[in-house]
């Protein structure tokens, strides 16, 4: 016979797209992570006698206009990337889940004052509020993560908002009040085991949504500026050559594709 604890919660499946994502991951986390430490060069190192140097030599993967490592650019390129957009995922998921649940929780003026605040932001579009915030101090991270997440913790706080509502209107959880169970209780056994899979997977998106975000306005010179080894500046940088060495300008945006890819993947639903 069910137990209030044993009523179903929602069970994730590594599908075959999901576990091909999972370790498209792994493999460009390890790139990011060990890649700057293992590879020698110094990825802002100018050597004009190796102006697009190609494949092998001295250069592994080339060198671009500048004579600079493309290996080690694309690794730290890749660290950047992945550690950006996993600060701004936190940076938006922690609060935006936290008011969600308070919203759901206590109703009246804090549901109304969290969700005007909402709208506010929504009401303006993000990559404007990212502009805002970058015209104070251009080409430095701090703004650049901070529009990110003021941007995106909204999806975090509405869907945590509205999964918490419907949760806790199930009647095993309104029997669990009334048992004298406590909220913080019911919150971590009965609304987080719901919530959390709808998180996780915005949590990727999110991460995907920062990267794409960051190479763009990289790319159009508002982001972080050379000799920064970010992969959007990186392809802007290096398409005036894409004529004498095409596959050059390709990898870095090859790179975003992947990471971009793999979080997608791993994001995608419980279906085959």
């Amino acid at each position: 016979m069910s137990t209030i604890g044993d009523i179903a919660r929602p069970k994730g499946r590594l599908t075959t797209g999901r576990m091909f994502g999972a370790g498209l991951l792994v493999l460009l986390g390890g790139f990011a992570t060990i890649g700057p430490v293992l590879i020698p060069a110094d990825p802002a190192a100018q050597d004009f006698s190796a102006s697009l140097a190609p494949f092998g030599g001295d250069f592994l993967l080339g060198a671009d206009h500048y004579g600079r490592s493309l290996l080690a650019r694309l690794a730290h390129g890749a660290r950047l990337s992945f550690g950006l957009a996993f600060l701004t995922m936190l940076a938006a998921a922690v609060p935006g889940v936290l008011l969600g649940l308070a919203a759901a929780w206590k109703g009246g003026w804090t549901e109304r004052f969290l969700e005007l605040t909402a709208t506010i932001v929504l009401a303006l579009p993000g990559l404007m509020l990212v502009l805002l915030l970058l015209a104070f101090a251009p080409g430095n991270y701090g703004p650049l993560f901070l529009g990110l997440s003021l941007t995106l913790w909204v999806e975090f706080y509405r869907v945590t908002k509205a999964t918490t509502k419907s949760a806790l209107a199930q009647p095993h959880i309104e029997a669990a009040l009334m048992l004298g169970f406590g909220s913080r209780y019911i919150l971590v056994n009965y609304v987080l085991p719901v919530v959390a899979p709808m998180i996780a997977t915005l949590s990727t998106f999110a991460m995907a949504t920062a990267i794409i975000a960051v190479s763009t306005l990289s790319a159009i010179s508002v982001g972080l500026q050379p000799p920064t080894p970010e992969l959007g500046s990186m392809i802007v940088e290096l398409l005036p050559y894409y004529a004498e060495a095409p596959v050059h300008v390709l990898l870095p945006a090859m790179l975003i594709f992947l990471l971009v890819l793999g979080l997608q993947l791993l994001a995608q639903g419980d279906h085959p």
